[in-house]
């Protein structure tokens, strides 16, 4: 074993980590295993029940459990307060019916197996946690994070994260059943529940005025390293605070998130976080995988095997119930059942405290946490076996026509309002365009119009192929969702180089991230839209239009600069090119002169004075 002051002491075991992630996860991947189940098999694989590369994963398991607090927090960017407060009946509503009725439920599996009815509520609470990361990380593989079924389950994970007190407040009373309770111990209990409110509070009011002043002083200092640090520094302190107050730090980290969802620092702070995020929550799954003790498990496979298949079933059962008695149909509720059916992290806080409290004992616990890791382990799996429970609905394709064998001059992929419009300049020069969509009412649609649809996904490398990607000398992604835009443009890129690749972007983000991936032409959606409705503006409101027509080209200009500027220095550069309705406070000289980095910048530099104002 290295010395702990010898370099190789940390180096070493960075090292196997980082190999055995690189050699599980593609490999399970290609399997179409998924990335999960890929983790969690490198972690048995290099733990103390298989290579015994680490012996301690539980120190592990307490670095990694950061991936899930930074990952709830980028979650917390995206939902503003508003949205969040939308949400309001299905945490309250959905979340506390399936955590109720999933307790009750696995209470009375204890009990029918002969345990204490305390004993049996413990063991089932920790189960009812289901696994945040499993999940999150699941629907935005699959990029239904923000679909409105993954959001009920976002909903349903953040009821069983405001419920860890109360239920670890139940363990705590329940404790008396093997020492008497005594009026102090109720005290501390209320205590400990007032505490955890205090800490949401104090959170919340330091999010509305500390954090954002934090943030703008820091940008104006112009290191970006500090920004980084200090966004690290929001998330773990808010995460820390919340933990102390008797909360989860996924709460903590998530709450804040919230707070900064509409800050002109969002984007920044999301791109800051993010690699740190992969990294960790990887790293989690893999502790996950390392923590399964296979000697416990061996010694007791008997009650492990039926109280893992009877834990996750039954719980299957109180989701699905719920999930129908709210409306949702066959397939969504099914989806959510496999997806939920298991325990979660939550689960080994909740065991802990029942056995620091006399609850359960140490032999007890060791079970109960295999019970909640095999569980984890085969959710994967369950979901591969997803789509043989719920078979895919098939879309009838009557009097449509699927893409295959076409070969035209141009292939444009998606006929909404932005392929349409697309489609009519090319037509209009009599350009032999192929088009293909996945809507097959709007393709029936635009048939009625006198235009010849295919139907194909324009994801999957099959159906490009079938579409004449191949032959195409122009290749025009016209979807409306960034994601698939992403998957079609990496595909593109790698099998079919030879095409000019046009793609339409979604926003700033978006377009920087499609000129890092080298496409020959993007534009904004919405860009030169924004721009003409502000030219006739101005023209209704005296402007001379000569005057309007130069306004607008400026503004495209200093845009173009700002972008290329964004692109190289980050989202937060450029601000100094836009017209601002009033001036940052306080102004600061910036510490060295803009660098213009390409001929359009230089116009807007050496022009900068003459619409400033």
């Amino acid at each position: 074993m290295a010395d702990i002051h010898s370099p190789t002491a940390f180096v070493v075991p960075a090292v196997t980590l980082l190999a055995a992630a690189v050699v599980a996860v593609p490999l399970f991947r290609k399997a179409r295993l998924g990335s999960i189940l890929g983790y969690l098999a490198a972690g048995l694989a290099i733990g103390p029940f298989g290579l015994k590369a680490f012996t301690d994963p539980a120190t592990i398991l307490h670095v990694a459990e950061l991936g899930v607090v930074l990952f709830l927090f980028i979650i917390g960017l995206e939902m503003q307060p508003s949205r969040l407060w939308g949400l309001r009946r299905q945490i309250f509503g959905l979340g506390l019916a399936q955590v109720a009725v999933c307790a009750g439920l696995l209470t009375l599996v204890g009990v029918i197996g002969g345990f204490p009815v305390a004993v049996s509520f413990a063991a089932g609470a920790g189960f009812v946690m289901t696994s945040t990361a499993i999940v999150m990380q699941t629907l935005e593989e699959r990029g239904e994070l923000n679909s409105p079924h993954g959001q009920k389950m976002v909903s349903i994970l953040l009821l069983e994260d405001l419920a860890i007190i109360p239920l670890l407040a139940l363990v705590a009373f329940l404790a008396p059943a093997v020492a008497p309770a005594t009026a102090q111990g109720f005290a501390s209990h209320a205590m400990t529940v007032a505490i955890g409110i205090g800490s949401i509070v104090g959170l919340i009011l330091a999010g509305l005025y500390l954090l954002n002043p934090l943030f703008r002083l820091l940008a104006q200092s112009g290191a970006r390293e500090v920004m980084t640090a200090a966004a690290l520094l929001v998330v773990l302190g808010s995460a820390l605070a919340l933990q102390m107050g008797g909360l989860s730090m996924a709460m903590g980290a998530f709450l804040a998130g919230v707070l900064l969802s509409e800050s002109t620092f969002r984007h920044q702070l999301e791109a800051d976080i993010e690699p740190f995020r992969g990294m960790l929550l990887g790293l989690f799954f893999m502790a996950v995988g390392m923590s399964l003790d296979l000697s416990v498990v061996a010694a007791n496979w008997r009650l492990v095997v039926v109280y893992v298949v009877a834990y996750m079933l039954v719980k299957a059962a109180g989701i699905y119930v719920i999930a129908r008695i709210a409306r949702s149909s066959h397939a969504e509720a099914m989806e959510r059942t496999i997806l939920m059916a298991q325990g979660g992290e939550f689960a080994f806080v909740l065991y802990a405290a029942a056995t620091s409290a006399g609850l359960i004992d140490g032999q007890a616990n060791a079970v109960l946490t295999a019970i909640v890791i095999i569980s984890m382990v085969l959710t994967p799996l369950a979901l591969m076996g997803l789509k043989y429970l719920v078979p895919a609905e098939k879309v009838s394709l009557d009097g449509v026509e699927v893409a295959d064998g076409l070969s035209g001059e141009v292939l444009v992929i998606g006929f909404g309002r932005f392929g349409q419009f697309t489609c009519q300049s090319l037509l209009a020069e009599r350009v032999e365009v192929t088009i293909i969509d996945n809507d097959v009412e709007m393709i029936e649609a635009a048939a009625s119009f006198g235009f010849r649809i295919y139907y194909g996904d324009g994801t999957r490398l099959d159906v490009l192929r079938a579409a004449g990607a191949g032959r195409a000398r122009l290749i025009c992604v016209c979807v409306d969702k960034p994601e698939a835009a992403n998957t079609i443009v990496e595909l593109v890129k790698a099998e079919f180089p030879l095409a000019k690749l046009f793609v339409r972007a979604f926003d700033r983000g978006h377009t920087i991230k499609l000129r890092e991936e080298g496409v020959d032409f993007e534009i904004r959606e919405t860009l030169e839209s924004a721009l003409l409705f502000g030219r006739h503006a101005l023209v209704a409101l005296g402007s001379d239009p000569e005057r309007a027509d130069a306004v607008m080209a400026d503004v495209r200009r200093r845009d173009a600069a700002r972008l290329e500027l964004q692109q190289h220095e980050g989202l937060a550069a450029g601000r100094h090119l836009m017209h601002q309705q009033m001036q940052p406070a306080p102004l600061v000289e910036p510490a060295r002169a803009a660098r213009p980095l390409n001929p359009e910048a230089q116009d807007v530099l050496t022009d900068e004075t003459r619409y400033s104002g």
